[in-house]
């Protein structure tokens, strides 16, 4: 029996403001998709907490014993400034600034991506595809809803028509927004627009004579609407309809919503049935900006060197700080929660060391077995990390109590206490144990000197024949990851 068919997991779905029990399409696969990042700048803390928070997801996904296909998307065009169509393309706009090409804007900032999101120890998705590797499906999405009458073209531009596709459906399904309100409310000068009226979309946009990134289409040489990118490389790959759709909070409207309505148009169904929404970070109480300093990069985290800090953090310490408030709410980032949570953060690392080593006794003072379906509990209320934490600590009071000789656990609860602590924290947390080592600058030259001196010390035990410590020294390094090899003169090692 899968373990998904013990557990009962219920997710919130904003598409019906409530939590629900998730039951995929197809019983033991989930499809879910995840709006990537625009590679135009280094990527921001707020998406790291976005793109953890649905790590977290996959990880628990695959633990229960699903197959998950998990689609995240890099979108390198389309993406213009303003949300209204209007504006230079994002990339472009990067690319002319630095004074590269486009496509050289979008590989740097892509490696950055991948770089800061390994720091963190996501996994990466199934299927990474791009808005430029999908122009011929992006095209061919755009004859479907002209045929249907849902789309029109103009001066070489091609829009969606919002009003009449609300006719058939509801445009604000998804964030309860009425569509007459939203016409009262508009204040565009309609006169110098293509559009027939301001909250249609553009699907395929003509470029102006300086914009770059264009490729040819029946309606003209130009790019694809922001919003096109996302319906069509899910549906490629998941199908017209899938389980989980993720992103950012700030993605609901009009992102979100706009492929809710081009997946109905095109495809006659709702294309998605568990909608997902992170929220957002603050920095000492305020929105993160630029503008005003109030803004910290994951590269700073690891070094400190921020105005905000008062040092640098491990990344596993980042990530369990994310992991202590729910996604769908609001964390506010700061040094000293970031010193809280490493202080928690080694001491869960250093129970987990401490473990292996109690004394087992003939009776258990503590149900293992009850503690760990909490575990699943607090995870199955939505991914609730932090009810999940305040379990671990329970452990962890368990552990040290243990070691004391004040609590008592069988050979048996010890081995099972053991493997749940090390498959919550590490396969489904995505916790790092050598970043305990590291206190957080990630100098792995000085790891290196700690490691040589280990083996140096240890090279002396075996000498004197005290294998007892030599053993222990080994032991110790792999509970953290680290092996060691022993050669015919020298040992070698790996992190």
């Amino acid at each position: 029996m899968k373990l998904y068919e013990q557990q009962e997991l219920k997710v919130y779905n904003s598409l019906t403001g409530k939590k629900e029990v998730f039951t995929p399409l197809t019983e033991g696969y989930v499809g879910m998709y995840v709006c990537g990042p625009t590679v135009y700048n280094k990527v921001h803390l707020g998406n790291c907490r976005t793109f953890i928070s649905f790590d977290l997801v996959f990880r628990y996904l695959r633990h229960l014993g699903y197959k998950v296909r998990y689609v995240r998307n890099i979108t390198d065009a389309g993406h213009l400034e303003n949300d209204a169509d209007s504006g230079e393309d994002r990339i472009a706009k990067k690319a002319r600034l630095e004074e590269l090409e486009p496509m050289e804007v979008v590989q740097k900032y892509t490696v950055d991506f991948h770089t800061i999101l390994e720091r963190f120890n996501n996994l990466p998705p199934s299927i990474e595809p791009t808005a430029t590797g999908h122009i011929i499906e992006q095209i061919e999405m755009i004859k479907i809803l002209l045929e249907k009458g849902l789309a029109y073209e103009k001066n070489g531009s091609v829009y969606f028509d919002v009003l009449r596709y609300n006719q058939q459906e509801n445009y604000g399904i998804l964030s309860g927004r009425n569509l007459e309100d939203m016409i009262a409310n508009t204040r565009e000068l309609m006169a110098q627009s293509d559009k027939k009226n301001p909250q249609d979309f553009a699907l395929w946009k003509k470029a102006e004579p300086q914009h770059i990134m264009r490729w040819p289409s029946p309606w003209s040489d130009g790019f694809p609407g922001w919003h096109l990118e996302c319906t069509v490389m899910s549906s490629k790959y998941l199908g017209e309809q899938f389980d989980i759709h993720g992103g950012g909070m700030d993605l609901k409207f009009p992102h979100h919503e706009c492929e809710i309505a081009q997946g109905q148009a095109a495809h006659g169904v709702a294309p998605v049935r568990y909608w997902l929404h992170a929220n957002m970070l603050t920095l000492n109480g305020h929105k993160m900006a630029k503008s005003t300093g109030n803004n910290i990069l994951p590269e700073e985290i690891f070094s400190g060197d921020n105005v905000n800090l008062s040092k640098g953090y491990a990344p596993s310490v980042a990530r369990f700080f994310m992991m202590q408030a729910n996604y769908r709410s609001v964390l506010d980032f700061s040094d000293a929660a970031l010193q809280a949570a490493e202080k928690g953060f080694n001491r869960l690392m250093e129970a987990l060391s401490i473990l292996p080593n109690i004394p087992e006794a003939e009776h258990s003072s503590f149900s293992v077995q009850e503690w760990k379906q909490a575990c699943y509990d607090a995870l199955n209320d939505d991914f609730n990390s932090p009810g999940l934490i305040a379990k671990l600590f329970e452990a962890v009071k368990l552990i040290y109590a243990g070691d004391a000789r004040k609590a008592q656990l069988t050979a048996s609860d010890k081995a099972e206490l053991d493997q749940a602590m090390k498959a919550f924290c590490f396969d489904i947390l995505g916790l790092r144990p050598v970043d305990a080592l590291t206190e957080g600058t990630q100098d792995r030259s000085r790891l290196a000197g700690v490691v040589e001196l280990l083996i140096s010390l240890r090279k002396r035990a075996r000498d004197n024949r005290d294998f007892q410590v030599s053993d222990q020294i080994r032991d110790e390094l792999q509970k953290i990851g680290i092996q060691l090899k022993d050669k015919k003169d020298s040992t070698e090692y790996v992190l």
